[in-house]
């Protein structure tokens, strides 16, 4: 992308920010899972660049994310601050990783398809099905087990740039058995060093279109509290069957994008 945008591009920026931004108050995933694609997709960033770009402007997003989830009770603090912790040093180890692997760009979409499926299909069918979620008032598990899943999400966060919630969102619920409410507002706040950290390597390594990212940013800011407050008028199946929709879809274009199949 060229160090001075359109106007029309910076409408783009800011209309994907704030659509994502609405989707990931929503879903507690920062919005990488509509940003990313559409820089891929539509915008035809280079992957590495894309990743790079996405992670900066989650920064934003889990930031006021995490803020509006605060002011609503959505956040289980214990918790995040053990796995925002971890998170940071895994982020760091896969931003290592990264740097080896970001030359191969079909590679990259293979992983970024298969990190999205699994959590796809089984909360497609938990909406479906109208399972309901934990009601408990915090996130259960041990410290132990709670590092381990921020370390390793945060090492996918550094792969991948996506922020972490994609991952975190549905190992609280399926590992730790956490309500829905607190895993997404848990998810935001536990984003914020993962992101950072990541972004702060990628821009290090020039892979990062700083203004587009900071653009798509700012964009994220009004969605994201819109789509936190929408958490609340939702019931956890609901939430489940929206972010298993839209990720199904953008798991098997990733997928199909890596086999070299083009997916429209």
């Amino acid at each position: 992308m060229p160090a001075t945008l359109t106007a029309l591009k910076v409408a783009e920026l800011v209309g994907t920010g704030f659509i994502a931004g609405y989707l990931g108050g929503i879903i507690g995933t920062g919005g990488c899972v509509l940003m990313l694609p559409m820089l891929v997709f539509l915008m035809k960033y280079p992957v590495a660049q894309a990743i790079g770009t996405t992670v900066l402007a989650v920064v934003w997003t889990a930031t006021f994310g995490a803020i509006s989830h605060g002011k609503l009770g959505n956040i289980d603090y214990e918790t995040s601050a053990v796995v925002l912790a971890a998170g940071a040093i895994g982020a760091l180890a896969g931003s290592v990783i990264f740097a080896a692997i970001m030359g191969y760009a079909k590679v990259l979409e293979l992983i970024l398809g298969a990190a999205f499926l699994y959590a796809a299909v089984r909360m497609i069918y938990e909406g479906i099905k109208r399972i309901p979620g934990s009601e408990a008032d915090h996130i259960p598990g041990s410290a132990s087990a709670k590092a381990a899943i921020g370390f390793f999400i945060g090492v996918l966060t550094g792969i991948l740039g996506l922020g972490g919630g994609y991952a975190l969102v549905p190992s609280f619920i399926y590992l730790l058995d956490a309500p829905v409410h607190l895993a997404v507002g848990t998810s935001m706040i536990s984003m914020i060093p993962m992101a950072t950290v990541s972004a702060s390597y990628k821009m290090a390594q020039g892979v990062t279109d700083v203004l587009g990212g900071t653009i798509l940013g700012l964009g994220t800011i009004a969605g994201v509290k819109l789509g936190a407050k929408t958490t609340e008028k939702i019931e956890p199946w609901g939430i489940k069957l929206i972010f298993g929709v839209v990720f199904l879809y953008v798991s098997l274009k990733f997928i199909l994008m890596g086999l070299g199949i083009k997916l429209f």
